[in-house]
């Protein structure tokens, strides 16, 4: 599906989806990527929503495990540190279907101020796009729709 005529140079844009690529700027990838409205597209090392992890969460999300009390674990406190410029957020694309990511996952990003939202990919790049046109911070990381997945 074809979602917009023109793409903004700019910035990183849907500009269409498949069932089997994801197309950003007008090109087509056929792996899973992660991008926000500047910068690079990355290759995303995950097949299927069972591959993220709470480390890779962090990292799309821009945050690190704050550097304090070496003892703080013992209370509880393994507060994570948002950067400057960290995502407000998270949008996980999960192929043709809505999966759900394991709150264990997502609760960290939550409770450090970050959103974090599962959705089939095609949802997930129009929330992308809406978003992204609207100045917000926002990572989105998608799973290419394959009909056998």
């Amino acid at each position: 599906m074809h979602l917009q005529n023109e793409a903004n140079p700019a910035l990183n844009t849907v500009t269409a989806y498949g069932s089997d690529y994801i197309e950003i700027n007008e090109v087509r990838y056929r792996h899973a990527v992660h991008f926000a409205p500047e910068g690079e597209i990355h290759q995303l090392d995950v097949q299927d929503v069972s591959d993220f992890t709470a480390e890779l969460l962090r990292e799309l999300a821009g945050l690190r495990k704050a550097s304090s009390d070496p003892m703080a674990f013992l209370e509880g406190n393994t507060a994570l540190v948002r950067a400057a410029d960290a995502p407000e957020v998270v949008l996980i694309g999960t192929g043709l279907e809505q999966r759900f990511l394991p709150h264990r996952l997502t609760q960290p990003l939550l409770a450090a101020g970050t959103g974090i939202e599962a959705m089939s990919t095609q949802a997930a790049a129009r929330t992308y796009n809406i978003l992204m046109a609207e100045g917000r911070r926002v990572v989105a990381a998608l799973l290419p729709c394959k009909e056998n997945a």
